[in-house]
């Protein structure tokens, strides 16, 4: 049983499992060609207008399972070919107009876009309509609405327009590579692009293991993934694939807490660092505000320097649901720690790729952190473990004042708020996705039943002090 929550996501695994069987047979290059015969079989049209196009584009999704554009910085990229079938969208006028005399439409509109037909029906022209929506507004039968294309409404940021072709493009100076736009797009024509190419190289380079150890990192929302197997089956599953361990990035989320903890009571304000989407956000759209950021590294570099300081030549492998994490791994500060950056979705098709059945496996423990750690895949996970940090560092002469923000529109809310000094609050914790971690767009499935699931992984801990579990890692 495979589950994903859109055909979308399908057709991306497929290609991307494709690539990878190849590649760890050797035989890739060879092979390419005919991938697009594989997952688009037969002489008839399923999903466009011809199979044709429906190969091409296949080929177009291949060279993004191969990493993409190498001049392009940005991990999300947009295939043209694919984005054609959305309207253009914008201000529109519905069989809800009833022509009435106030005209309160044509009185707002102040580059005269708005005229009334000979049957009274309003119009907009669209070479004039700026998109202002004053002429909704204030229409008293709401029959004005405002048609978006799905990546457009899907980005908070306002990094995605439409080019001279119809087809959407991406800003980079504004997108902060959550990935909202690639888990709504319909037709699958925005994507990350994918390095699981580089993982296959360095599980085959490592020689068993021999050469140097490949270790993977695995986030907390993993336990909210796979629903057709066991997690110790999944942890087996990695390690089928050939890593040598499997080390939580929880416990990496362990350090941070109690360090932010500390941070925050000596600075008295502080924005938090965890989610690469949401300080790319504050320092692109709130640049003074970015000395409030905390210094600490994410729970992933952080754990991931662990390891590394104990084995230098150790390869690390990050495996979540954010597509951000593949541009943090960009950064100066963290590209020494972490190697690769892989999602719950390349998952699935390394282990389809390898015929690795889950469900047939035995189960593998991980016990590295505690119960703080592990609820960070969660929406006020974070401030829950920095309360419990500053209760377990006998911080008790600071009053916290957590403002855990769920999804871009409320971080961008508590930021405003905070650079005109009027937020109610010492501590945001910014989550980029709806949710938090377990509603990245990298993610196999989106639902309420996830933030259970996280929440009986973390109870399921074998400490509950963070402290415990950060002092462990010394046994």
């Amino acid at each position: 049983m495979r589950v994903f929550d859109t055909k979308v996501q399908r057709l991306k695994y497929k290609v991307l499992k494709e690539v990878a069987r190849f590649a760890w047979e050797g035989t890739l290059t060879e092979n390419i060609v005919n991938i697009p015969k594989i997952i688009v079989p037969g002489k008839k049209a399923t999903m466009r207008c011809c199979i044709y196009k429906e190969q091409a584009i296949v080929n177009e999704r291949i060279k993004l399972a191969l990493g993409g554009n190498p001049e392009n910085k940005n991990v999300i990229e947009v295939i043209d070919i694919a984005c054609d079938e959305c309207p253009m969208g914008g201000y529109e006028v519905t069989d809800a107009c009833r022509g009435c005399l106030a005209r309160r439409c044509i009185g707002v509109c102040k580059k005269g876009a708005i005229t009334v037909d000979a049957n009274q029906k309003v119009h907009i022209d669209k070479e004039k309509c700026v998109e202002c929506g004053l002429c909704a507004k204030v229409c008293p039968y709401s029959a004005i609405i405002n048609h978006k294309r799905p990546c457009e409404k899907a980005c908070k940021v306002k990094a995605i327009s439409m080019d001279e072709n119809k087809a959407a493009k991406i800003d980079d100076e504004k997108c902060i590579a959550c990935g909202a736009c690639v888990y709504q797009c319909p037709w699958g024509a925005i994507n990350d692009k994918s390095y699981i190419l580089k993982v296959i190289d360095l599980i085959k380079n490592s020689n068993n293991n021999q050469n140097y150890p490949v270790y993977a990192v695995v986030a907390p929302a993993i336990a909210s993934q796979f629903v057709y197997a066991e997690l110790g089956q999944v942890l087996t599953g990695i390690k089928k694939l050939g890593f040598y361990d499997i080390v939580e990035a929880a416990l990496g989320a362990d350090i941070v807490a109690l360090s932010e903890a500390k941070e925050l009571a000596e600075k008295g304000f502080l924005t938090s660092s965890c989610c690469p989407a949401f300080v790319s956000y504050v320092k692109k759209k709130f640049p003074d505000l970015s000395q409030y950021i905390s210094h600490n590294l994410s729970p992933m570099a952080t754990i991931a320097k662990k390891i590394k300081e104990h084995q230098p030549n150790a390869k690390v492998v990050f495996i979540g649901p954010c597509t951000a994490k593949k541009m943090e791994i960009q950064q100066e500060d963290v590209a020494p720690f972490v190697d690769v950056v892989i999602t719950f979705e390349e998952l699935q098709a390394l282990f389809d790729s390898k015929d690795i059945m889950l469900a047939e496996l035995e189960n593998e423990n991980i016990k590295n952190a505690s119960y703080y750690g592990r609820i960070f895949a969660r929406n006020c996970g974070l401030s829950e473990a920095v309360a419990q940090g500053l209760k377990e560092k006998g911080i008790d002469n600071f009053d916290l004042k957590a403002v855990p923000c769920d999804g871009i529109e409320a971080c961008r809310v508590a930021l405003l708020k905070a650079s005109k000094k009027m937020l109610d609050g010492n501590f945001i914790e910014g989550m980029a996705c709806q949710g938090g971690c377990i509603g990245g767009a990298g993610c196999l499935t989106h639902g309420e039943t996830n933030k259970i699931k996280v929440d009986k992984f973390g109870k399921d801990a074998n400490f509950t002090a963070i402290s415990d579990a950060v002092n462990s890692m010394d046994d």
